[in-house]
């Protein structure tokens, strides 16, 4: 492989890991291991610390692909709580509503989750990356500071209900790029006339690559072994 060249490459976040994280590992073993100082290397589609699954990342020129790549639709298995939000619309902060519950069945959330199908607005959560005036949303809303977002156009082509266990819920969710499935989760809760918040999101499709295709931090060692010396000798 000529990972200055560029390829492209599948990983499985794991849990609790920024995508930074993830792509400075592995830069830092390829440049170890081809004994260059510096060679780019950059991911199709963050993803947050809570959540795992599929990651793009390019290597050198293949960098020049992130943007195209990036625009592939994609795939979520998220598990939702119904009855309680949460200001991030996930785990990293602490429930900040109960709402009731009892009125809720499976069958409402399935009617639900057919409602958001197709074209919708969705209003970013203020603990995302969206930038405003040069500055990470995240940034300010940890500050205090408030934030307002603008709604942006996007488009679900799926909703499954995976498991209906209330309060709570495993969807599968198929959509476009610049999706917040913790927002989607917010309006679904407000939908159902009580609240929700993610408790575990997995990104189990970019395109055509799917979770079986991808390696975790814990192959690449083993990976830049095989490969990185079937390069050299390729290149004596």
């Amino acid at each position: 492989m000529d990972f200055i060249a560029g390829e492209v490459l599948c990983f499985n976040k794991p849990l609790r890991w920024t995508s930074f994280d993830l792509v400075n590992k592995f830069r830092y073993k390829l440049s170890r291991k081809l004994k260059v100082k510096k060679i780019k290397v950059g991911h199709a589609g963050t993803l947050d610390p809570l959540a795992t699954g599929v990651m793009i990342v390019c290597t050198g020129r293949a960098t020049k692909r992130i943007d195209e790549l990036q625009y592939q639709t994609k795939e979520y298995v998220a598990t939702l709580k119904l009855g309680e939000t949460t200001p991030s619309f996930d785990l990293e902060k602490e429930v900040d509503g109960v709402y009731p519950t009892e009125h809720i069945t499976c069958k409402m959330v399935e009617d639900v989750l057919q409602s958001f199908v197709g074209t919708i607005q969705q209003i970013p959560p203020v603990f995302s990356a969206c930038k405003i005036e040069g500055k990470r949303a995240y940034e300010l809303a940890r500050k205090g500071e408030k934030v307002e977002l603008k709604a942006k156009t996007l488009v679900i082509d799926e909703m499954e209900l995976l498991e209906c266990n209330l309060p709570i819920v495993k969807i599968r969710v198929v959509c476009s790029k610049g999706t917040y499935i913790r927002a989607l989760a917010r309006d679904i809760g407000v939908a159902l006339h009580s609240g929700a918040h993610l408790v575990a999101l997995e990104r189990t499709r970019i395109g055509d690559v799917t979770l079986d295709m991808c390696m975790s931090p814990e192959d690449i060692d083993d990976f830049l072994e095989k490969n990185v010396d079937i390069e050299i000798k390729e290149n004596k």
